[in-house]
């Protein structure tokens, strides 16, 4: 399932109409020099407590140290018969695109060929490059589109790229900057989704319209191949491509809401919409079969299934067309992800949020599954898979043990460890527990508690504890190097709590904190902290919470609703005006999620807990850290600088911090990200430790 995490594809600064009575409205105008100047003076102001505490420098000399050290695993892709990587280090914070083949990959010391220097494209044109990842032509994978952001922003640039050669094209396909999806339809055609000018984009800032681009001719002179709705959140294509790198169909993914979506075959004549249900997500193609999920029940099949159609029967009579089951989950388990090989299917999944990977192999009459031999107690992800083989990579790791990579062959069922991270921080000390709180309406909610062997449990233990809660997204044991060696090995506990809005147990998980009934989820969040609390691990004294994104509407509705359960909240890249959140870029796309405020019903039930119409005077608040980024063109920056100035003309203590580089991953520089974990430490150290 989508994540707010994960921007869909222009990046505006204009305000909407607000009502009068909002005082910080101006603080919405993201280059505003008014805003700007709020902005130097509160960074001045945070950086000269934080920076000044005498453990930043460690802290950030520690974080650089991990986010840089040359032996940490290079992230695999396939492409054109090898591996690619793309590294970023002291020397190369911008980053380098490289090569090697499989075989070199897997040795200690791998044989790396440079395809891209960004740091020199960035020098050579003076331009505030971020990278932003490539879309080759199979089979050869060497005419490549090539995505560059400028200061991390989800717009893009779009360039064609002979990785071959390794050089941009001359006069070859080049699309400005914008949210925007292109896909290779043959060496010489695109089909291109962008602002193609006159209300081209949906209210929430993404395409609705694609065109077929022929090489050669003007980018305004493309042809209209689809068009949906602007009230849409998205169209965007998806390529039925079979193990050769032939192209089989093109779909379009119609994206009604954020949760819902209608699919079309486009084709000579007008699209054709497939039987897919509103609540489904393609996955995959494999041996003729397009592989899907549903998030609804539908027919005979349960909500969160596996399925596949005949590609055939979708393109010769789609009413006709009879969906296979692959795969349905159990009450405690949860399809992660989905991929494919050349001829199987892998599903990464969890068990009481503990990971596991089937393979699923296509058959006469059904599907045949066999279970990979990976670690257990861990999460497991998939890495990277080729359509033109079936050996892939996958990844485990767990909140105590480091990542290892995995290569495995999906046909003959076998896995190899190929690589493994050192460990970052003394885990020797430290043990993990999952536990259950009973949230409010007596729905059992899981969480996991990394703690201190040694330590005696009376209640001031400092203790961190994570959430997000949203958009499906799942929480599962991970490796944390910046956690582990600046928080727990200090002595900290870290919590990861599972609740409802997450992935954790599929749909049903996700859907019973949507909209009207967003409330569980901040309900669960304090009963994982009352847990902790009746547990005498910690007290609200050494308590802390921590989100980011959908996660800081968690953590500021934390703070207005449950005041007296923390002493710290780092509130990071936040959504918090939730009256007006619809409103800023890209807000309209998450009305699924979270309900509409302009909609007197939604506005009622939202209104209950959007942090920034709920502070109160009189109310003793936590001191929170809130930061965010300027370039932030996913969750608007007015957000965070809003509820900062708000708490400000309250007279009550914060501390506020914007990063004036970077975008929502916080991906552009490790420098950058390495001084962002050393400030969330040394906050965190002085609410809970001192």
């Amino acid at each position: 399932m989508a994540s707010l995490l994960t921007g869909l594809l222009t990046s505006s600064v204009a305000t909407a109409e607000a009502p009068p009575q909002d005082p910080f409205l101006w603080l919405e105008e993201v280059q505003g020099e008014k805003a700007l100047e709020w902005v130097r003076a509160q960074n001045a102001r945070t950086l000269a407590v934080l920076e000044k505490d005498p453990r930043f420098e460690t802290f950030h000399a520690q974080a650089l140290e991990l986010l840089t050290s040359t032996d940490r695993i290079p992230s695999p892709g396939f492409r054109a018969g090898g591996v690619d990587n793309f590294w970023q280090d002291r020397g190369n914070p911008r980053g380098i695109w490289r090569h090697t083949s499989l075989d070199g990959y897997t040795r200690a010391q791998t044989p790396w060929e440079t395809v891209l220097d960004v740091d020199a494209l960035a020098k050579a044109e003076k331009a505030n490059w971020i990278w932003k990842g490539s879309n080759c032509l199979p089979p050869a994978d060497q005419r490549c589109l090539v995505s560059l952001s400028n200061g991390g922003k989800d717009a893009v640039e779009l360039r064609e790229f002979d990785a071959a050669a390794k050089h941009f094209v001359e006069g070859g396909f080049r699309v400005p900057e914008g949210k925007l999806s292109a896909s290779w339809l043959d060496s010489d055609t695109l089909l291109v989704g962008r602002d193609w000018g006159g209300d081209t984009l949906t209210e929430s800032g993404y395409p609705f319209v694609l065109k077929r681009w022929t090489r050669g001719t003007p980018l305004t002179e493309a042809q209209e191949a689809f068009r949906g709705e602007r009230t849409d959140v998205s169209a965007s294509p998806f390529l039925l491509r079979d193990a050769d790198g032939a192209l089989q169909a093109v779909l379009v993914n119609r994206a009604v809401t954020f949760f819902e979506s209608e699919y079309y075959l486009l084709g000579d004549a007008a699209p054709v919409r497939l039987p897919f249900p509103r609540k489904s997500s393609l996955q995959a193609f494999v041996d003729g079969q397009v592989v899907f999920t549903i998030e609804e029940d539908w027919g005979r099949f349960k909500q969160g299934a596996l399925l596949a159609y005949p590609l055939s029967a979708l393109k010769t009579d789609p009413a006709k067309a009879k969906p296979t089951l692959l795969f349905q989950p159990g009450a405690r388990q949860a399809i992660e992800s989905v991929a494919a090989t050349r001829g199987q299917v892998l599903v990464s999944l969890y068990e009481d949020v503990k990971g596991a990977l089937d393979v699923y192999t296509p058959g006469k009459n059904r599907w045949s599954r066999k279970r990979l031999a990976l670690p257990k107690n861990a999460s497991v992800a998939i890495t990277a898979t080729s359509s033109s083989h079936d050996r892939f990579f996958v990844k485990s790791q767990g909140f105590l043990a480091p990542t290892s990579l995995w290569l495995a062959d999906a046909k003959a069922g076998t896995v190899k460890k190929v690589k493994s991270l050192p460990a970052r921080f003394d885990a020797s000390k430290l043990q993990v527990d999952q536990f259950w709180a009973k949230s409010k309406d007596g729905t059992r909610i899981p969480y996991f508690l990394v703690r201190p062997k040694a330590r005696k449990l009376d209640g001031t233990l400092p203790t961190l504890v994570y959430g997000y809660g949203g958009f499906q997204v799942s929480k599962p044991p991970v490796y944390l190097p910046e956690e582990g060696k600046l928080w727990m090995e200090r002595g900290g506990a870290y919590v990861v709590a599972n609740i409802r809005g997450g992935g954790e147990f599929g749909p049903r998980w996700h859907q019973a904190a949507l909209r009207e009934h967003r409330q569980r989820a901040f309900d669960d969040f304090a009963a994982v902290m009352e847990d902790l609390v009746r547990r005498k691990v910690s007290s609200p004294r050494h308590m802390g919470i921590y989100g980011r994104s959908n996660g800081g509407v968690l953590t500021s509705v934390a703070m207005t609703q449950r005041p007296d359960l923390f002493n710290a909240a780092v509130i990071e890249s936040p959504l918090i005006d939730m009256m007006r959140y619809h409103l800023l870029p890209a807000g309209a796309s998450w009305v699924g999620e979270f309900g509409n405020p302009e909609v007197p019903g939604d506005a009622a039930f939202i209104s209950k807990y959007s942090a920034y119409q709920n502070l109160r005077e009189g109310v003793r608040y936590p001191a929170p850290y809130i930061t965010t980024n300027t370039k932030d063109d996913r969750v608007h920056p007015g957000h965070a600088r809003k509820f900062a100035a708000r708490l400000e003309a309250m007279g009550l203590p914060y501390l506020y911090y914007e990063n004036t580089d970077g975008g929502h991953s916080n991906d552009s520089d490790p420098m950058l990200n390495a001084r962002r974990w050393a400030l969330h430490h040394v906050y965190l150290s002085r609410q809970l430790m001192d």
